[in-house]
């Protein structure tokens, strides 16, 4: 009997040291959107998809490990969160913007509209209304345009923080509707 509960213990024991190497899986994922749907507040919803959506695809840095519905998630999240803290400046700026022209697209899926018409304002001060996805390229087109731009950007800011379109609500629509490609 003795013997049984030292091997029962050791078993236990191994489970639990296998589950805690921290890393992120698309198998912990199924799990976490039954929860993250329980969660009753659509923004502490998405923040928390969001979050997840970060860790699972190293922020963005191997963005193909995520579905396309989960791209559009973590897209939209994305510039809510640079234009929120920086601006358009600081959304074309960063890594985020590599995704310029799919975040337009994620928020036209999600019927962000009045958002979307903000965003593509933004984008028209662009030469040829063209952002490039490299960051480097795009940072260099950046200093030469964002004197002219700026004006236009801060009016565009201004009308993003008014939330014509409640964000958070779409995307947890979008989420629910689309839940099977939330593995």
């Amino acid at each position: 009997m003795k013997t049984r509960v030292q091997i029962t213990l050791i078993l236990c024991s191994l489970i639990v040291f296998s589950n805690c190497g921290g890393q992120s899986n698309k198998t912990d994922s199924t799990y976490m959107i039954e929860e993250i749907l329980k969660i009753e507040d659509p923004t502490n919803a998405i923040i928390e998809l969001d979050t997840k959506l970060n860790e699972i695809s190293d922020y963005g840095n191997n963005i193909n490990v995520l579905s396309d519905a989960e791209k559009v998630v973590l897209f939209v999240e994305n510039l809510e969160r640079e234009v929120n803290n920086g601006g358009f400046n600081q959304f074309f700026f960063n890594s985020s913007g590599d995704f310029a022209n799919e975040t337009l697209e994620a928020l036209k899926l999600i019927g962000a509209n009045k958002t979307a018409e903000i965003v593509i304002r933004a984008y028209n001060e662009w030469p040829n209304t063209n952002i490039p996805s490299e960051r480097l390229e795009r940072q260099n087109i950046l200093e030469e345009i964002e004197d002219k731009a700026e004006e236009t950007w801060n009016n565009c800011d201004t009308q993003f923080y008014e939330y014509n379109d409640d964000i958070s609500s779409l995307l947890l629509i979008y989420v629910k509707a689309n839940k099977n490609e939330f593995k």
